[in-house]
Order: C-alpha cells, then structure tokens, then sequence
C-alpha cells in the first residue's frame, strides 16, 4: 500500500536499552530522554512501553510534555531547557511537571511568581550548572546562592542539580574530569542529589554516576562513541529503516548515475532505484559506497541521494527485482556505520526523519 518506506519501532529493544542503563548504576533513578519525538522513534509509544519502569521522562519543552499528558502519560515530565515564560509555571503545577532551571533571570521569574501565589506547593526543580559545556547553566560561583534561594522556597519540594558533560563520548580527554571537579565546587556544603550523565556518561563514567541518570541516544540503540565500547555491543537497536526496489536498470561502463553524474559504472552495472531521499530524512551527505542490505548480504548506493530516490549497485545481487525489501539501517547495518558514512551522527539521522515515514511498532510485550 503506498510507498513503502517504513521505520520499524522495537519498542522491546528500547526497553532493554533502558534496562541496561539502568544497570550501569543499580542505585541510581534514570529519566528517559524522549525528547524530539523520541529521537524519532515516537515519544507517546514509547513513553507508553516505558511507563510502568521508567522513572520520569526528559523533553525539550513543555509542548512536548503536554502532548505526553494528553496521551495520558501520568509519569513525571522534566523539561529540560525549563520554562520559557512565566504564563507556563501554572501550566506546570497543573500537569506536574518538573522544571529545569538555568539561569538567575528564570529564578527571578520563578521567585516572583511564587510571591503572586504563596498557596503553590510541589515544585520539583532542576538546578542546571555550567560545568563546563558553557551553553546552559548558572555559572558554578553563583551555584551556592542559587541552591540557597530555591531552598528557600516553601513551593520547591524537591530539588537536583544538574550538569550536562561536553565530552563524556570522548574518554581520552580531560574535559570530563574537570567538569566534576566544577560540579564539586559548585555543590560544597549542600546535601542534594545530582544529575549529570547522558548516554556517554552512564556507558564509561561511572564515577559520574550520583542519584539521576539521563540515558537518551543509547535507549534507541545507538552508541555516543565512534569506537567499540563494552556497553554500546549490548545495545539493540531501536529502529529498523526500511524501503523497497522500486526500478531496476542496466547501465554501460561510461555511463553515470543520478544528479551531478558522480557515479559512473567502470563497468556494465544493474542499477535498483530505491523508494528513498533527503526528503525523508535520509541524508543527502550520504556517498556512493554507503550501505544497505538487500536479500541476507550488503550491497551499496551508486550516485547522489535525490529528494524522494536513491540508487544502489546490483551487481553482486542478479536476483533482485523490484518489491525486494532493502534495509537502510538496522541490525544488519548500523545507524551509528551510517551516520559515520555521512559524515554525521547517528542522533540527526534518527531524529531527522519526517512524516513521509511510516512508524509501525513491535513489542514482545505489549503494554
């Protein structure tokens, strides 16, 4: 029916990713990242796989928790860039949302309207400090005061900081380590529980560990590092992409193939056209040579990624005919191999996919 192009979601696999983050820091709690439409994987069915164990979720903003509410997702929400404007903070007491803030502007906002509404109460809030990726937080010197302020105020029942590591996916580098070091500073004297692992840092850090962790890309199957990792070869991947063949030609030695000409066949070539482009959310950076599986085996595209099409090389595969199922990424080929081909990461690759795609979900335990 229509065009096949399809994004298998295995929503048991995501559970499992969950799980073996989880793992990595039996003590700790671990709220589901499943921002950006669960990095395309679609937050509202995976929230639903995922609520009765996981512990809160984690998206952008609060458009996204409240299509998660209205889906009925009853679990604790985090926004993590917090609240853009006051008008929202009712919207988060109604919804009971936790709040991440970071900076002084939001904890004057925060203070004021609490002084308008001295009945409000149950406030969780995430006190975000820069420790060093110096793109939100409040600057670790004004970290005690701030920690101070928000103690102070009979509405904040709850209250994390958090940090966010700008290179925990690599470990060779000492910018991990002096972020903790900030964060030690920073947190001196105060009893509170912190937050401060992402994928990267729960996989290879355990001394980041503490009370909160945020898994995102490694609970859709994909690793944060580019070289093999103990955790990463554990994962299962969260989606497999699918399209079908939907031409088969032959072209001569000397001909080329696709826009631009940048293909051509040094020898006589059975060329598939493949029911896939830029337009879906497959990458334009994609080269010739970049893989796919079609029938048990690996063959590769030959020319440039159009809008709605792409090509690939037939040559080992004499059988194949158009309707033959090929995998775009998946087990057989990895998003993070793909990502790597493109020149890109595997986080744009999942969370790029647009609506053309059709999802389908799978579970081995339905919810």
């Amino acid at each position: 029916m229509a065009r096949n192009l399809i994004a298998q979601v295995d929503l048991s696999a995501i559970r499992h990713n969950y799980q073996l983050a989880r793992a990595q820091a039996p003590q700790a709690r671990a709220v589901a990242i499943i921002k950006a439409d669960a990095y395309g994987h679609g937050a509202i069915q995976v929230a639903r796989s995922l609520e009765s164990e996981a512990d809160a979720f984690g998206v952008a903003a609060i458009e996204e928790a409240l299509e998660l509410r209205d889906a009925g997702i009853t679990r604790p929400v985090l926004l993590l860039e917090g609240f853009f404007e006051t008008e929202e903070l009712p919207l988060i007491q109604q919804h009971k949302l936790w709040t991440a803030l970071h900076s002084i502007e939001q904890l004057e906002k925060l203070e004021a309207y609490l002084e308008r509404h001295p009945d409000s109460r149950g406030l969780h809030v995430w006190l975000k400090i820069d420790s060093g990726m110096h793109r939100l937080g409040i600057e670790p010197a004004l970290a005690a005061g701030a920690l101070q302020r928000l103690q102070a105020l009979p509405a904040v029942e709850k209250l994390v900081v958090m940090s966010h590591f700008a290179c925990a996916d690599e470990p060779q580098r000492p910018h991990t380590e002096r972020q903790l070091q900030q964060i030690d500073k920073a947190v001196a004297g105060h009893s509170v529980d912190l937050s401060l692992c992402n994928s990267a840092g729960v996989m290879h850090w355990p001394q980041a560990h503490q009370q909160w962790l945020r898994p995102g890309i490694m609970l859709y199957g994909a690793s944060p590092f580019t070289e093999p990792q103990t955790v990463a070869s554990r994962l299962r991947p969260g989606m497999t992409l699918t399209t079908e063949i939907i031409a088969v030609r032959d072209v001569q030695a000397g001909e080329s193939v696709g826009y631009g000409a940048s293909w051509v066949a040094e020898k006589p070539t059975r060329i598939g056209t493949l029911a896939v482009g830029y337009a879906d959310g497959y990458s334009r950076h994609a080269p010739s040579g970049t893989p796919v599986w079609l029938n048990g085996r690996r063959t590769a595209l030959a020319g440039r990624v159009s809008m709605d099409m792409s090509t690939i090389d037939l040559s080992l595969h004499p059988e194949a005919k158009p309707g033959d199922q090929v995998e775009l990424w998946g087990a057989n080929v990895t998003v993070n191999e793909v990502a790597d081909w493109c020149g890109t990461i595997p986080y744009t690759l999942l969370s790029g996919l647009t609506r053309r795609v059709k999802r389908r979900y799978t579970d081995d335990q339905p919810f």
